[in-house]
C-alpha cells in the first residue's frame, strides 16, 4: 500500500482517538490520515438536543486530533458526493469508517461502499460502536433473540476486544479546505436552552474518560443500591459519550469486568445495562421496524392517542401534569439534556398508560430533547414501557407514579431539586427550568402547580380496560 496517497477516515458517531479501529487501522497502514466529519442528510434530520450535543462533541474533537496534528475536514453536502469529491481532491486510495447499524445509515453505507469500489477505491467498515456485531449473536436455533436475559447469557462470557490504544505514529497528510464548524450552527434549534444544558454536559473523550473512571472508583461498589434514586449521581451518566462514541462500550465493559474481578459484586449489573445498549442495536438490526412501528403487530389494533398537541400532551411535555415524578423528569431533560433511567420509565408508562397516547410521540419528543439519544435504546425503550415491544407485558408495567416515588424518592428530593412551584427557595436546578424551555410556554416558577390531570389510580383502570377491551 503506497504511503503517498492518503487514506480518508470518515467520523460519524465515533468521536475518539483511542480504541478506534478505523482510525488505528489508517494509521497503522503508513499512508497519510485524513479525517473527516460530513453533515449530510441524516444529520440535518437530527432533533434539536442530539444535534445540539453533536455541534460540542466535534469542537472538542477537533481539539483533540489538532493534539495529534490531524486536520479534521468539515464538508456538507450527501455522502458519497463528498467523498467522492475529497478522493479527486487529494488522490485518496481509500475510504475507512466505522459501522452504524439503523435501517437509513445502512442505506446510505451501502451505497457507498459500492460506488467506491466500483471507481477503484477501497472502501472498508470496522467495527466499534457495538461490542458484538448485531448478526453474531444467535440462538441455538440459529435465530434472533427477542428476549433480554437469554441474549445476556449467550453473550457475558464471550471475549470482549481488548481497546486499542491511540495509534502511535499517524502520518500527517497535507491540510485541504475545509467549512468551519461554527457555520453549520448545529445547535441554533436549541436556542437558549443550550446555554442551560451546556452546563450539565460533559463533552469529549477526555471527560467520558474521567467520568468511567469516578464511577468505577466511587460508585460501582453500590450500583444496585443506588441507580434506581433519582436523587443522587448512582449511575455512570456515561449514555451521552456512548452515544456519539467519545468512549467505546469495549472500554466500558474491560473497566467494569476488571471490578468485578476485584470483587465489587454490583459491577456485573453494570455490565448488563452495556449489554442492554447492544439488545436494542440486535433488535434494530434483525426487526429494523421497531424505530417506527409496534414490534408485536397485535398492537397495531389498539387505539391510542396520536395527537401531539392534545392538551393532555402538551401537559405531559411542559411538566405540568400534576404528577410529580412525571413532572420532575421532564425538567431534568430540559435542563441536562438527559433523564434519570428510573424517570424515563416512569414519564414512558405515563404517556403510553394513563393517557394512552402513542409511544411514538413520546419517542419523537426525546428524539427532539436528549442529548444522549440513540436510535436504537430510544426506540426499544419506549416500545418496552408501552407494551408493544419485547420482553414487555403491558398489565405489569402500568407503573404507579406515586408510589414509585415513594419508593424511590420518600423525602422528595427528586422533586425539590426540579419542581419549583411552591418551593418559598427554589434551587438553581429547579428555576433553571423556566430559563431552558420556549419562551413560548409562558411558565413561570411562582404559578400554582396544576392538580394531576389523570390521577394514578383512575389513569391505571383506564389503561387495563383498554387493554382488555382489544383482547390484550
Amino acid at each position: 500500500m503506497s504511503t503517498q496517497q492518503p487514506i480518508l477516515v470518515w467520523f460519524r458517531r465515533d468521536l475518539r482517538v483511542s480504541d478506534q479501529p478505523t482510525f488505528h487501522a489508517a494509521a497503522k497502514s503508513g499512508a497519510p490520515v485524513i479525517a473527516v466529519f460530513i453533515k449530510d442528510d441524516l444529520v440535518n434530520k437530527l432533533g434539536a438536543a442530539p444535534k445540539w450535543r453533536l455541534g460540542k462533541a466535534l469542537e472538542v474533537f477537533e481539539r483533540t486530533l489538532a493534539d495529534l496534528n490531524v486536520q479534521l475536514v468539515l464538508r456538507s453536502g450527501p455522502a458519497l458526493e463528498v467523498l467522492q469529491n475529497l478522493i479527486k481532491e487529494t488522490n485518496a486510495q481509500g475510504v475507512y469508517w466505522s459501522r452504524l447499524y439503523d435501517p437509513q445509515s445502512v442505506a446510505r453505507d451501502t451505497d457507498v461502499k459500492a460506488s467506491l469500489r466500483a471507481g477503484g477505491v477501497e472502501a472498508r467498515s470496522f467495527g466499534g460502536h457495538l461490542m458484538f456485531e448485531p448478526w453474531s449473536v444467535e440462538t441455538k436455533m440459529g435465530g434472533m433473540y427477542k428476549v433480554y436475559t437469554p441474549f445476556w447469557r449467550s453473550v457475558k462470557d464471550r471475549d470482549v476486544e481488548v481497546p486499542l490504544p491511540v495509534p502511535s505514529k499517524i502520518t500527517v497528510a497535507n491540510k485541504i479546505e475545509s467549512e468551519a464548524l461554527q457555520d453549520w450552527r448545529l445547535g441554533a434549534a436549541m436556542r437558549r436552552g443550550g446555554e442551560v444544558v451546556e452546563q450539565h454536559a460533559q463533552v469529549g473523550e477526555h471527560a467520558a474518560q474521567n467520568r468511567l473512571a469516578e464511577f468505577i472508583e466511587q460508585d460501582v461498589a453500590k450500583y444496585v443500591e443506588m441507580r434506581d434514586i433519582p436523587s443522587t449521581v448512582g449511575t455512570s451518566g456515561l449514555s451521552e459519550n456512548l452515544a456519539l462514541g467519545e468512549i467505546s462500550p469495549h472500554q466500558c465493559w474491560h473497566a467494569g469486568m476488571r471490578a468485578l474481578l476485584e470483587g465489587d459484586a454490583d459491577a456485573e449489573v453494570f455490565l448488563k445495562e452495556l449489554v442492554w445498549r447492544e439488545f436494542a442495536y440486535h433488535l434494530m438490526h434483525h426487526t429494523p421496524h421497531i424505530l417506527d412501528s409496534n414490534w408485536k403487530p397485535d398492537w397495531d389494533k389498539f387505539k391510542w392517542n396520536t395527537d401531539a398537541d392534545h392538551p393532555d400532551v402538551i401537559a405531559w411535555k411542559q411538566g405540568r401534569t400534576g404528577i410529580e415524578f412525571v413532572d420532575a423528569a421532564m425538567r431534568e431533560m430540559y435542563v441536562t439534556g438527559k433523564m434519570h433511567n428510573r424517570g424515563r420509565m416512569i414519564v414512558a408508562s405515563y404517556l403510553t398508560k394513563h393517557l394512552l397516547t402513542h409511544w411514538k410521540v413520546g419517542q419523537t419528543w426525546f428524539d427532539e430533547c436528549l442529548t444522549d439519544w440513540d436510535p436504537a435504546s430510544n426506540a426499544m425503550g419506549w416500545q418496552w414501557a408501552a407494551g408493544s415491544g419485547p420482553d414487555a407485558s403491558p398489565y405489569f408495567r402500568v407503573f404507579n407514579p406515586v408510589t414509585q416515588l415513594d419508593k424511590f424518592d420518600r423525602e422528595r428530593s427528586y422533586v425539590r431539586a426540579w419542581i419549583a412551584e411552591g418551593q418559598r427557595n427554589p434551587p438553581d436546578t429547579a428555576l433553571s427550568f423556566f430559563k431552558a424551555i420556549p419562551e413560548s410556554w409562558a411558565l413561570t416558577p411562582d404559578a400554582i402547580y396544576p392538580q394531576p390531570i389523570v390521577d394514578a389510580a383512575t389513569g391505571r383502570q383506564r389503561a387495563l380496560d383498554a387493554y382488555q377491551a382489544r383482547g390484550f
